[in-house]
């Protein structure tokens, strides 16, 4: 599962949603979720926002989230993250 889309999940967990009503609630195809979801696709800062909004939590939140993951990160995967963090940043 992608770092972002862990956040989705567990957030989405929290309300007592699945991946599937989060797609719904968010007006995106449930497909495209998964994918989010597993950290296939880059997710805009645009489709955080929508999310953040629909799971009632700041976008900071699920980005913060990522900081904390990353602390546990082995060095090799720090690349893979910093380039995630410079698309969004672009």
């Amino acid at each position: 599962m992608g770092d972002i889309g862990h956040q989705f999940a567990s957030y989405a967990h929290v309300r007592g949603w699945s991946q599937d009503e989060l797609a719904y609630e968010a007006r995106i195809s449930r497909s495209y979720m998964s994918k989010l979801e597993k950290g296939a696709y880059y997710v805009s800062i645009k489709m955080i926002g929508r999310l953040a909004d629909k799971l009632n939590v700041e976008p900071a939140e699920l980005l913060n989230g990522i900081q904390r993951e990353s602390a546990k990160l082995d060095p090799s995967q720090y690349r893979s993250l910093l380039s995630i963090h410079s698309f969004w940043l672009s």
